[in-house]
């Protein structure tokens, strides 16, 4: 990796249901030089989740002091008192492993990172053949209650209208097809 490299990241973006962390963690296992950036959050670990590898756990109160120190790439108040967001410390901490960071994050997240690192970020918009694909993949989890799912849905038809704002659009109705369409455009980023 040569200097000109040394900040570029790659952004994956979807709706829920698209397969967005089925492909990021097909490129996690198919690129040696590409490392997950675990994003800061508020809300309590889930069950099984650890501090510093699903998610960087901290208050609320620590969350707003960073905000204050600028410490965030991007953040966001996802609900009332519950903040998402990307660390600076944590892409500096994988340039500086000479890797390039991937962020799988939300929309406005994914807009704000491309907004602050300009032609360096690469952002790809995950997204279902259709909505009702979308609804059906929510639907085989069975994770969701039907308020969550109707809240899902709404929510990424609000999505979708922003996929135009993105570098690459990977239409996932093909899993195999959609890593390996998603493979080739982030190995031409990193050779560009």
């Amino acid at each position: 990796m040569d200097a000109g490299d040394s900040h570029k990241l790659i952004i994956i973006t979807a709706p829920s249901g698209s397969g967005k962390s089925t492909i990021v963690n097909f490129l996690l296992q198919h690129f040696t030089n590409l490392k997950f950036s675990v994003s800061a959050c508020t809300r309590l670990p889930r069950a099984g989740e650890m501090n510093g590898v699903n998610y960087h756990f901290i208050s609320a109160q620590d969350f707003e002091m960073k905000i204050q120190e600028d410490a965030f790439a991007e953040y966001e108040m996802v609900y009332p008192g519950k903040y998402y967001g990307t660390l600076k410390s944590e892409l500096v901490s994988i340039w500086n492993q000479e890797k390039y960071p991937l962020v799988d994050i939300d929309v406005q997240g994914a807009m704000r990172l491309k907004k602050y690192y300009q032609e360096n970020a690469l952002t790809i918009f995950i997204k279902a053949p259709s909505i009702e694909e979308l609804e059906n993949r929510l639907r085989k989890r069975g994770t969701e209650t039907e308020e969550s799912l109707l809240e899902r849905i709404s929510k990424a038809t609000e999505e979708l209208s922003f996929s135009n704002h993105f570098d690459h659009i990977i239409v996932n109705d093909n899993l195999a097809l959609a890593c390996e369409q998603t493979q080739q455009l982030i190995t031409s980023f990193i050779q560009k």
